[in-house]
């Protein structure tokens, strides 16, 4: 069960990685776009018996309340990534709130009842000491991520299958947090992180590692996996 302790343990730090000795991994992902590659994504998890956080922002809850609610019985936790997925920096803290609210209603009226956590992704990761507090401000705690595969970008960016992987596992250490997204650039098809995800859950596992469910920071007394940390 969620605690106010465990929330506040995550506090004051954008939380780019869990403060852990175990071989023990977060995967995320992020969903502004639409839902290309979510069937892909939510088998391989399932065939794996894999956790994982997804990000949703405000507008896409609302035009995919079947995929909240679709995450939301699979057992994944659901997390806040603004309404609209703006520059946090070029708004007033008024229209920053109001991001982080909106967002939450959203999500709450497509239906993610229990699944919906306390965490709060910035948009492009882009954070501040102030709009940190903001956010705590809200109930939020920031989860960051410690790499992205860079997917997002597909082919047209120069990234391919074999570049995502890779960099996700040079990133593989106790604690990371992996970020992936769900969906396509608007006119285009291909999601190089669903592609990629079967051969980075499979390595996870090979090297050691084990994927955990980030609501475990939530509970204080979860193991040495227990609080955040900021690289």
């Amino acid at each position: 069960m969620a605690t106010a302790d465990g929330l506040r343990t995550l506090f004051g730090s954008e939380n780019r990685v869990i403060r852990t000795r175990e071989r023990a991994v977060a995967v995320t992902f992020n969903a502004a776009w639409n839902d290309a590659g979510l069937d892909s994504v939510l088998s391989e998890l399932a065939r794996r018996h894999a956790p994982a956080t997804f990000f949703l922002t405000g507008d896409f809850a609302d035009r995919y309340p079947e995929v909240v609610r679709r995450l939301a019985t699979a057992g994944h936790g659901l997390g806040n990534h603004s309404y609209s997925h703006p520059y946090f920096k070029d708004l007033t803290a008024a229209g920053r709130r109001r991001e982080v609210r909106a967002a939450d209603r959203a999500l709450r009226a497509a239906g993610a009842g229990r699944a919906l956590t306390p965490f709060f992704r910035f948009p492009y990761s882009e954070t501040s000491p102030a709009q940190i507090r903001e956010v705590n401000g809200l109930g939020f705690a920031d989860i960051e991520f410690t790499t992205d595969t860079n997917g997002w970008k597909g082919t047209d960016g120069g990234m391919t299958v074999d570049r995502a992987v890779r960099r996700a596992l040079d990133a593989l250490r106790p604690g990371a947090i992996v970020q992936m997204h769900v969906g396509a650039n608007e006119g285009h098809t291909e999601v190089i992180d669903a592609q990629a995800l079967p051969r980075i859950l499979d390595a996870i596992t090979a090297r050691g590692y084990r994927v955990i469910d980030l609501r475990t920071l939530l509970t204080p007394l979860a193991g040495s996996a227990g609080s955040g940390d900021k690289l």
